[in-house]
């Protein structure tokens, strides 16, 4: 099962490059890192996806408290979150295609950022679901390039699990 990580750290040298340390060690992959400022200065925040089960995911945890510089690590993977990730993707277009690849665009409310006779570059930024979705429908047109940033999250302060809402909508729907 992929965890999600958000730790918060002491921002000075060396520190991420303790953690990835820490997780090579261990045979762990990491899925999606993201590293940012967070709220308070001096402290960054770490957002991180990670295969593991539970027990693997508490040792490490529990690893990364041993390290210098490490202020709080929660796993996040079942509290409900705002999860958000950003996408730069490059396809191929022609006058053919062109109105087609903007619709697309339109539906999943991304923008144009780039636009050149048989290119278009694509921002899109969304959960993971949304970034995957859009990729999945770009696939037909021939893609150049990618750049994806890692997930990145907030904890829900009014605790409410969206995906629950959205079940409820489409039942209350039916």
């Amino acid at each position: 099962m992929k965890h999600t990580l958000s730790v918060l750290v002491q921002d000075e040298a060396g520190v991420l490059s303790r953690i990835s340390g820490l997780f090579a060690r261990r045979g762990f992959n990491i899925a999606s890192l993201a590293v940012g400022p967070a709220e308070q200065i001096g402290v960054s925040r770490i957002t991180m996806v990670v295969q593991g089960d539970n027990r693997t995911i508490e040792q490490l945890t529990k690893q990364l408290y041993k390290l210098v510089n490490i202020l709080n690590v929660q796993d996040v993977t079942n509290i409900p979150s705002v999860e958000r990730e950003l996408m730069l993707i490059k396809i191929k277009i022609s006058s053919l295609t062109r109105t087609e690849a903007l619709e697309i665009v339109k539906i999943f409310r991304a923008k144009i950022v780039d636009i050149a006779d048989d290119l278009l570059i694509i921002e899109v930024t969304g959960d993971p679901g949304k970034i995957v979705a859009i990729e999945q429908l770009l696939t037909k047109f021939g893609i150049v390039e990618i750049a994806r940033t890692g997930k990145i999250l907030l904890v829900r302060t009014s605790k409410i699990n969206t995906e629950y809402l959205k079940d409820r909508a489409i039942a209350y729907n039916s």
